[in-house]
């Protein structure tokens, strides 16, 4: 069973293309029989934990520990997998499976079919399903971009691969992060966030500092101050006017680069492009991103019916507000997701319905638009994890060539796991509905949707993205420190404040007790801390729902 992986020995350092390796094809036999057992498993698992437990737990590091497993059977035809990359495409295809599925599919079809409109169903599939896939499309696109620099966090990507490396190397590295996962098993059994431990020892300081203020406020608000923060839609607002001025921010850095680079064209013909590649990448990413939801939109408004009820005007105003909807949740999942490890997709999807409720668009309408806002952004996240794993595990661009051609296995790898997740969820979707049972969540937008506009949730809205803006203003593109205050306040984890402060705290005492070197260490911790949180959660989530 071939995996056209280059057979090596388990301590060796990663190959590359320089020194004569080829990384494994995701469609060679061995990889994509593994690939599609494993997307097969995370799909079913992601629905079925969303459906009982609204929860969608992190599957990629049960794909690594599958392929190490199968490297340690001693027969020719496992060897392959024995290639710490090779090991990446199955944590790949996972992740890709059970988000997809779960968060990208079984979630927004759930919305039409509490609302009653069952005929909306299977068009909303088909809409979201392509959505899903340009989202992930895009984000390979966007990495390592100015907006989705590789060299940040990616905290649950950092853990997956400091896993791999930990079983392909040993050593010291592979103590620390047992250490670190331990730590992890223990926190989790007593109900403490440690995934928020481990983000706070490798995120950014700044971001953090503003995410755990996020989360302590959100905590205390109510029983300290009396302030119900969702009723103000203080959260909200703060996320819609950061999110804007992270929108403008992005628009800023591409045509700066733009400008930066023809003055280099004019003044050295012959300078190497690969400073300029990263901006010119990005901005041909968003206008095609653009493109591809406009043509979504257009195809979810007239497949599920709802563009007949609305006027000529209605209709262009619904397809452009829908298209920028789709798009801006997208970025700021993905923007809150690489520096803090956790992206509220929901709570922003719900700002983007709020929005089109006051706007005034007619109920079919909004349920296509809280559909398809909700599958964009899982997607795009998950893909980024999934991007800084290999990008760790191929030496952090040491081979240009090597790096690319690993990006490439790993989106095929992925497109493998999206396209089990779409058939996975068109045969089992009915089982479920007949149950009565569907994302949680999706009950919040539909009773969001039958209430209907409100003058006071608009001022709410406009008062708070004032301060959201601001911040965010004042934190500037690379910190994105209003995102990230805005994430703090949609998330109601209990103690992921106090964690987020712990690993604040450790990060600045580390160095203190123990030298500067302990900064790599740390980081190995980091990701050990949070996989076992994320093997907890899975495991945990997995024995409730088959009670």
């Amino acid at each position: 069973m071939s995996t056209d992986a280059t057979p090596r020995a388990v301590t060796d350092a990663p190959h590359s293309a320089a020194d004569g390796g080829r990384h494994p094809r995701a469609l060679a036999p061995g990889n994509l029989i593994l690939t599609v057992v494993l997307s097969v498993f995370g799909a079913v698992v992601g629905v079925q934990l969303l459906a009982t437990l609204g929860v969608t737990p992190s599957t990629s590091l049960i794909g690594a520990l599958a392929a190490m497993t199968l490297a340690r059977v001693p027969l020719v035809a496992f060897r392959g997998f024995r290639s710490v990359h090779a090991q990446n495409l199955a944590q790949t295809s996972i992740s890709s499976a059970t988000f997809g599925a779960a968060n990208s599919l079984f979630l927004p079809i759930g919305i039409p079919f509490l609302f009653g409109m069952d005929d909306m169903i299977v068009p909303m599939l088909v809409g979201v399903s392509v959505a899903m896939l340009v989202d992930a499309w895009l984000l390979y696109r966007m990495y390592d971009t100015p907006a989705f620099p590789a060299k940040n966090p990616w905290p649950l990507g950092l853990a997956a691969a400091e896993a791999i490396r930990a079983g392909d190397e040993g050593g010291r590295r592979a103590k620390v992060l047992g250490v670190g996962l331990v730590t992890g098993l223990v926190g989790a059994v007593f109900s403490l966030p440690m995934s928020a431990f481990g983000v706070a020892l490798i995120g950014g300081f700044g971001a953090m500092a503003a995410f755990g203020v996020g989360l302590l406020f959100t905590q205390y608000a109510d029983p300290l101050f009396g302030l119900d923060l969702n009723a103000m839609y203080l959260p909200h607002g703060m996320m819609i006017g950061a999110g804007l001025v992270a929108l403008v921010q992005v628009a800023r850095t591409i045509l700066g680069a733009r400008r930066t680079n023809a003055a280099r064209d004019r003044s050295a013909a012959g300078a190497p492009e690969g400073a300029e590649d990263g901006a010119r990448r990005l901005g041909r990413s968003m206008r095609l991103g653009l493109g591809a939801y406009l043509a979504i939109s257009v195809l979810l408004a007239f497949g599920t019916g709802a563009a007949t009820h609305m006027s000529p005007g209605m209709l262009i105003g619904f397809l452009v507000y829908a298209t920028v909807a789709a798009f801006l949740h997208e970025l700021l999942v993905g923007i809150a997701s690489m520096h803090s490890g956790w992206f509220p997709a929901f709570a922003i999807a719900l700002i983007t319905l709020l929005l089109g409720i006051l706007i005034g668009f007619p109920p079919e309408a909004l349920v296509v638009l809280s559909g398809f806002t909700a599958a964009t952004g899982p997607a795009f996240a998950d893909m980024g994890y999934d991007l800084k794993t290999g990008y760790l595990l191929r030496g952090g661009n040491a081979d240009p060539a090597f790096e690319l051609e690993g990006r490439r296995q790993q989106l095929i790898a992925a497109m493998i796991g999206f396209g089990v997740a779409i058939v996975v969820v068109l045969v089992s979707y009915r089982m479920f509905f007949d149950n009565g049972q569907t994302a949680p969540i999706d009950a919040a937008y539909v009773a969001a949707i039958k209430a209907g506009p409100s003058v006071e949730t608009a001022k709410h809205l406009a008062l708070w993205a004032i301060p959201g803006a601001i911040v965010q203003l004042v934190g500037g593109s690379k910190r994105q420190l209003g995102i990230l205050l805005a994430t703090g306040l949609l998330i109601t984890t209990p103690m992921a404040g106090w964690m987020v402060a712990a690993g604040i705290a450790a990060r600045v005492l580390a160095p203190r007790l123990f030298g500067r070197d302990v900064k790599g260490d740390l980081e190995v911790f980091a990701g050990g801390a949070i996989a076992g949180d994320a093997l907890y959660s899975f495991g945990n989530g997995v024995f409730k729902a088959a009670e």
